[in-house]
């Protein structure tokens, strides 16, 4: 299976919570099958094998990711956290979460989905409560709502990622500006 999964974002919580793309007009929803919420798991590499997520799994993981990303919403624009979404995150947060093993390989990650998906709330209570809060960025493609950690010297990042938006928009803008200049004339 081709994965369908970007990781683009600073943090796995928000990475996760960009499985619902395009929430101001189309609401694309990446996570459609419980074998894309392990491909997802498995794609973002805190896991390493993972037992299988059942429909009840992927319902759950759901609402965890909606409360996430309500949470991000919230402090992005300074607003007061939203209680439910509070609850829902560190409800969570709480239960066991993926433990790294060491195994002749190296490090090995085996976990349940609920193990995997506390692991990804941790995440979220650890960006929301820790130093990068402040630098949370929407994505500047208006149809994009993908959150990041903007990280960039003076904060001046303005994509989520150059191959997923930032070169769209450069390359129309580069268009744009052609289109408007006026030709040159030889004599």
């Amino acid at each position: 299976m081709t994965s369908r999964h970007v990781f683009v974002c600073g943090d796995p919580a928000l990475d996760f919570a960009a499985t619902l793309r395009s929430r101001r007009s189309s609401g694309t929803e990446v996570l459609t099958a419980p074998a894309q919420l392990e491909s997802w798991y498995l794609a973002s590499g805190l896991v390493d094998s993972l037992s299988p997520c059942t429909e009840a799994d992927l319902a759950w993981a759901r609402i965890v990711r909606e409360a996430v990303y309500q949470l991000v919403t919230d402090r992005r624009h300074g607003r007061p956290y939203d209680e439910t979404a509070v609850a829902v995150v560190n409800d969570a947060a709480r239960r066991p979460a993926a433990q790294p093993q060491l195994a002749p390989p190296g490090r090995l990650t085996t976990a349940t989905p609920q193990e995997a998906l506390s692991t990804v709330a941790r995440s979220a209570v650890e960006l929301l409560g820790g130093p990068d809060a402040p630098l949370l960025k929407e994505c500047g493609n208006p149809e994009c709502t993908r959150v990041y950690v903007d990280r960039s010297r003076g904060a001046r990042r303005h994509w989520c990622g150059m191959e997923s938006c930032g070169n769209r928009f450069k390359a129309a803008a580069y268009r744009a500006r052609k289109r408007q200049a006026p030709a040159l004339t030889l004599r």
